[in-house]
């Protein structure tokens, strides 16, 4: 099948967000004219802008950055990344499957009864996404061999020429979520009260690791704002290099943690204005070079 519409293949399988909000839009516009309120989107994510945008589900999305952080918090190249996710959308769809073929678990179908680790650890991202790398950089020259081939290597597929098909929408999704193509990670939902800053600094660690001069997260403070009832914001001082990864892991898991702005490097992220992705900011940037504000 050429390349192209494999792609096209593989938007379609990401893209059933695109789908609710074309209908829901032909509901509010063309069913009825007696609509008052302004339509609001259902939540949802993309990677990239415009008509290369890649649509993907919050759970996808934050589980293709958990991939991203952990191979950032091994030092791992973004051809690692690629590897990961063209395994993950033929395994799972970027799903943390609790189900699979025979006792295949987690969002890369891995099976206990091979040795990958037990049912709970399989069904932890951060974990799965850890044996996965664990058992890549085992293969000799990976970053050199096809996707499809390095992924086989250590998945032991039945059909391992499978892989290929997402090879070329998994470069575009390295991209975005490395942050070789910055600002490319957005989402959008209405927010609620404030955000749990301390639990997101709990899952940056243990995605990330540690925080300390050489790791990803150098530092993580929370700095409450002078202004009577403001909420506090967090700043993450990261490894430069992987900075854009940590703004785009905090974006894409902000539903969970109530997270209403990101701001990194000129750009800000808000969750209600998410649909048009990042913007060009305004004002006091953060701290430190390669600092992020959370909030």
């Amino acid at each position: 099948m050429p390349p192209h519409r494999n792609r096209l293949r593989t938007l379609a399988l990401l893209g059933s967000a695109l789908v609710l909000l074309t209908a829901a839009g032909y509901a509010l516009f063309g069913g009825s004219r007696h609509v008052a309120a302004p339509y609001v989107p259902p939540p949802g994510c993309q990677a990239g802008t415009g008509v290369e945008a890649i649509p993907m589900g919050a759970d996808q999305a934050a589980i293709a950055a958990t991939i991203a952080g952990v191979a950032a918090r091994h030092r791992l190249p973004r051809e690692a990344v690629i590897v990961a996710y063209a395994a993950a959308l033929q395994e799972s769809q970027m799903h943390d499957l609790d189900y699979g073929d025979r006792d295949s678990v987690g969002v890369f179908q891995q099976r206990p009864s091979q040795g990958w680790g037990t049912t709970a650890e399989l069904e932890d991202p951060v974990y799965a996404a850890t044996r996965f790398f664990a058992a890549l950089v085992r293969v000799p020259r990976y970053t050199n061999l096809p996707v499809d081939q390095a992924a086989q290597d250590v998945q032991h597929s039945a059909d391992g020429s499978a892989y290929e098909q997402y090879a070329e929408v998994a470069a575009l999704l390295a991209g975005y979520f490395t942050g070789a193509q910055p600002a490319g990670v957005s989402c959008w939902f209405t927010p609620t009260g404030r955000a749990d800053l301390a639990a997101a600094e709990r899952q940056l660690t243990e995605t990330f690791g540690p925080q300390g001069g050489h790791a990803v997260m150098v530092r993580v403070t929370t700095v409450r704002s002078g202004k009577k009832d403001a909420a506090s914001v967090a700043v993450v001082r990261a490894r430069q290099d992987a900075a854009w990864t940590v703004a785009s892991w905090l974006v894409a898991n902000a539903q969970d943690y109530g997270i209403s702005e990101v701001r990194y490097a000129g750009y800000v992220w808000t969750a209600a204005d998410g649909s048009m992705g990042w913007q060009r900011a305004s004002g006091t940037q953060g701290p430190a070079r390669a600092s992020i504000v959370v909030g």
